[in-house]
């Protein structure tokens, strides 16, 4: 084939782009919920095809070879569990997810950057416990002062959070797109008020 087979494949491959899987463990839970476990429709046809999933949900839409019509998985199951880790990655998206997108010191969303508690020039450390989200300008009005210098308290300590904190965490921040396929593994382990 001379070209990307993705557009030899299916008749209109620029209507079919938009169609991801949700990626679900062998126990039906998300792989991760922020962001989103979602493989592209080719990857989620390839896994299926290959019989590394089961497909519990489809979209209406089908794709199609000269030998093969196929209709798009929404949701794929893994047919072997994937361990979640254990151990958090100290990056900026997981700190920022851990401070749930908020200026630590003020509750701002918007122009986050981090911030060391005690500052590097006082002996801080770049760790889970010193660093926080900060907006810009509580970011420069702190400096290189210590909070009591500075006047500024944090909203909560910082501490490192555990693999299932950070899942529970990125629960509170769905994709912009969910397909009515996906509610129903997304929130069905999700603790029920008490009436």
């Amino acid at each position: 084939m001379d070209g990307d087979f993705r557009t030899e494949f299916v008749r209109e491959p620029g209507a079919l782009r938009h169609h991801p899987a949700l990626v679900l463990n062998a126990d039906y839970r998300p792989l991760s919920y922020y962001p989103l476990s979602l493989w592209p429709w080719q990857e989620a046809i390839k896994a299926a095809w290959l019989d590394r999933v089961d497909i519990v949900a489809e979209y209406d839409e089908v794709v199609r070879s000269p030998s093969t019509q196929i209709r798009i998985p929404s949701v794929v199951v893994l047919k072997d569990y994937v361990k979640p880790r254990k151990r958090v990655a100290f990056t900026r998206f997981n700190l920022f997810l851990r401070d749930e997108f908020r200026c630590q010191y003020c509750g701002s969303r918007g122009d986050l950057t981090f911030d060391h508690v005690v500052p590097r020039a006082a002996g801080g450390v770049t760790s889970w416990q010193n660093v926080v989200a900060a907006c810009s300008p509580c970011n420069l009005r702190k400096g290189s002062k210590s909070l009591r210098q500075a006047g500024m308290n944090l909203r909560k300590p910082p501490r490192q959070p555990d693999a299932e904190a950070l899942r529970n965490t990125g629960r509170k921040f769905p994709p912009n797109h969910l397909h009515d396929s996906w509610i129903d593994f997304l929130y069905w382990d999700a603790e029920l008020d008490e009436f």
